[in-house]
């Protein structure tokens, strides 16, 4: 990776800090920011509050983690695939014309699903089915505020270090929101935790899109050429394939640490070790995003993916549970730094009439390389150890990386794309 450069009329070191104006404070303090900002964070921890409590109320419900994991999987899937169609859609159409009824169609298919749970009446394939509409409707708000970052932003510098808190904030969301479902399924029910998710979700997006920068961003005058899409944009596809291979590296640490912290008697247990790596994601992305780096984000990208990659294969030699949690550390620094680099490199290669399309399929590739990790590592624990699926994991995404290699390098010589 190369070495960070002082920001343009910065006199300081090449180490130093950037100057006060293009740090995270000034993203916060851009006119409209916090107005959309705070309650996306909201409509956010949603998407972190979810998976649990969707999982332990169908487990409530039927007794059975198989039944629960089924209907946890179909929420997944249906939102995956769902995710570039949504975001094609606001696009289209506009931010509020088209999250507000996503965000109510996702509340109410899991408020209905929590009142079945707590029925009588509960049949699994109905249950199952609401928590397909749920990841169906699930509003792309990330990718949504990302669009917004970029209609706010006035420099490059100043949208990295936005992109950058946005990664880091949503670090702290999915290391937090598993907490706040076990706080309330402690003092109430998994029932309960599942209709505050669809609040969170319903409430944010809604106060997001009432906000002046969000109502700005108006329906497109005509649909977006099928030439203009990304997936059609030369090095798109190189990107995709490159989080994708992020996302393995990331699936197999989510499955392999709590697998090999289960049963410890040290502090140490699965929770702390996936703790670990979320923070040292966050202090990553926070280092990332206070630099201005002087080399293509094309081949940023290929670096941090490769870190991490050779980062998470290595921990199959790494004894005891602390020196896997050193472990986890190196290569949690890696994650939130190849998210911010993935949404810069969709801005400049997509025209800002897809943007939010753009930016879903960042995610989507990443949540994907997870998932694969996800199924195929937990098979290799039951007949192995955790190291193995460590070592997978990390080879997994040295492949797509190597694969992805040609066209990242090539993205620095491609024409830029129209800005928002």
């Amino acid at each position: 990776m190369s070495s960070p450069q002082a920001p343009p009329g910065d006199e300081k070191t090449p180490g130093s800090s950037p100057a006060p104006s293009s740090g995270y404070l000034a993203v916060l303090r851009l006119p409209h920011a916090l107005r959309v900002f705070l309650p996306a964070l909201i409509g956010r921890l949603a998407f972190a509050t979810v998976a649990l409590s969707l999982l332990l109320t169908v487990e409530a419900a039927t007794g059975s983690y198989g039944a629960a994991g089924a209907a946890s999987g179909v929420f997944g899937v249906a939102n995956v695939v769902a995710s570039p169609i949504r975001a094609r859609l606001v696009d289209r159409w506009g931010q509020r014309r088209v999250l507000a009824p996503l965000a109510v169609g996702h509340a109410a298919s899991l408020a209905v699903l929590a009142t079945l749970a707590s029925s009588g009446s509960r049949p699994l394939w109905i249950l199952i089915a609401l928590a397909g509409l749920a990841g169906v409707f699930a509003p792309p708000l990330g990718a949504a505020m990302r669009v917004l970052w970029a209609q706010l932003t006035d420099s490059p510098v100043l949208r990295a270090r936005a992109y950058a808190l946005d990664a880091i904030s949503q670090e702290i969301l999915f290391t937090t929101g598993p907490l706040v479902v076990a706080v309330v399924i402690a003092f109430w029910s998994p029932p309960a935790a599942l209709y505050m998710t669809a609040a969170l979700s319903l409430v944010g997006t809604l106060f997001m899109t009432n906000g002046a920068a969000s109502r700005a961003r108006v329906a497109a005058t005509v649909p977006a050429k099928r030439s203009s899409r990304p997936l059609a944009q030369p090095g798109f596809v190189s990107v995709v394939l490159g989080l994708l291979g992020v996302g393995l590296a990331l699936g197999a640490v989510e499955v392999a640490a709590p697998a090999a912290g289960e049963g410890s008697a040290s502090i140490l247990g699965p929770g702390i070790l996936l703790a670990v790596f979320s923070a040292a994601s966050a202090v990553g992305g926070l280092v990332y995003g206070h630099r201005t780096w002087s080399s293509p984000p094309g081949r940023r990208l290929l670096g941090i993916g490769l870190g991490m990659g050779v980062s998470c294969a290595l921990l199959v030699f790494v004894p005891g549970l602390l020196g896997l949690a050193v472990g986890l550390v190196v290569v949690g620094f890696f994650l939130a730094p190849a998210f911010v680099t993935g949404y810069l490199l969709a801005d400049e290669l997509t025209d800002a009439d897809v943007r939010t399309e753009a930016s879903s399929w960042i995610d989507t590739a990443v949540n994907t390389g997870a998932a694969l990790a996800v199924a195929g590592c937990g098979a290799l624990i039951d007949g192995s150890a955790p190291g193995v699926a460590f070592l997978a994991g990390g080879i997994g995404a040295l492949v797509c990386l190597g694969v992805a290699a040609p066209g990242l390098a090539r993205v620095h010589r491609l024409p830029a794309r129209v800005t928002a």
